[in-house]
Order: C-alpha cells, then structure tokens, then sequence
C-alpha cells in the first residue's frame, strides 16, 4: 500500500450486530469457529481431546455446585461491549428465567470465566484477560494445561485484575457463589490422564 494510500485508509471494526447478522446469514460457515475481539474476527484455535476433557469436567463439577444459583455456560458467547464477543470455554453466569434466548449474557450477568489454555495461553493472559477486566468481569480463571496450574484473578480495574493467586485443585471456594466450593483434583490436567466417571 502507498503512503497516500495508508494515510486515508481506516480500519473497519465490526460491531456485535454486524457480527451477528454475519453470523445468521451463514457467511462464514457452519464450521467456523471465530470470535469478535475488539472489532477484529479471531480465528479460535483448534480443541484438543485433553482441553475438552477438562471443559467437560468443569461443566459437570460447577452445574452440581451452582445447581439453580447459577447456569453454567460451556463455550457461549459473551457480549462485552460493542466491538467484543468472545466465547470462553466456561462462563458461570446469573440465573435467568429464558436461559437468556432473548440476548446472548453481558458483562453484569457473569459471575465466573474460566478459559483452558493447552496452546493459547499468551492470547487468553495478555488478550481476553485485559478485556475481561475492562468489562467489569469479577473473576477469571486460567487453567494453564502445559503446566497443570490454575491461577485465579480478582477485582478488576481499568484492564487489569489487581488480585491474582494460583489456585489448588482441593476445595476451591466459588467466590460468586459464597458457602460453595468445588473440588479440583478430578480434572484430567495430565496427558493421557483418566479422571474418575461422574
């Protein structure tokens, strides 16, 4: 491109309702796999049997800890703002009469997100956490499966967590859900690991 050219030339970002009407007119496939990260499509990467496994678990443990005080919510969308819908592996969001079928969740319905990161660990630490913390979003894991470590972030501010602690996987309190707390231990962190049946 030209100098005169680059000078003239904007960046378009979608906003979340051009990104969904994208969606709904089926330009981008049945089988793609994209999230709006501030105006920009995002390519999501590949799932890998270890990093399902563990959503799955999670899912089980968090629904039989949460029961009615809370849906959990396993790679949904999450309108943060005008320009940013991700889908986080798991979102533990406020109960709501419609199962929200009326709007995809915001910022004030979700309690809890948990990303699992196998090979996206810098994208979901240096990416999606800021724009979590931006958003107002009152707590985040990360579930690092390289190095089999949780480390949970708190109270967010402009776009950052001003909390930040690793987390073990014995009897981990649910902050947005007081009095509960989940164990961990049955998460199939390892490579080839066989966690208990549900």
């Amino acid at each position: 491109m030209s100098i005169a050219a680059e000078r003239f030339a904007q960046r378009h970002r979608l906003t979340l309702d051009e990104f969904l009407r994208i969606g709904e007119a089926g330009i981008l496939g049945d089988d793609a796999r994209v999230e709006l990260i501030e105006g920009d499509l995002i390519d999501m990467a590949p799932i890998g049997s270890r990093h399902a496994a563990v959503v799955k678990r999670l899912n089980y443990l968090l629904t039989l800890a949460a029961g009615e005080r809370a849906i959990v919510s396993v790679q949904d969308p999450i309108a943060l703002d005008e320009h940013t819908m991700p889908q986080p592996d798991v979102a533990l969001l406020k109960p709501r009469a419609d199962s929200y079928s009326s709007a995809h969740p915001r910022p004030e319905d979700t309690l809890l997100i948990i990303e699992v990161a196998e090979t996206t660990l810098a994208y979901d630490v240096n990416i999606k956490l800021p724009l979590y913390a931006r958003a107002g979003i009152p707590e985040v894991w990360i579930i690092d499966l390289t190095s089999r470590q949780i480390t949970r972030y708190r109270n967010p501010s402009k776009d950052a967590y001003t909390s930040t602690e690793p987390v073990s996987l014995a009897e981990v309190r649910l902050i947005a859900l007081p009095g509960l707390s989940i164990d961990l231990s049955s998460l199939p962190m390892r490579e080839n690991s066989s966690g208990s049946d549900p």
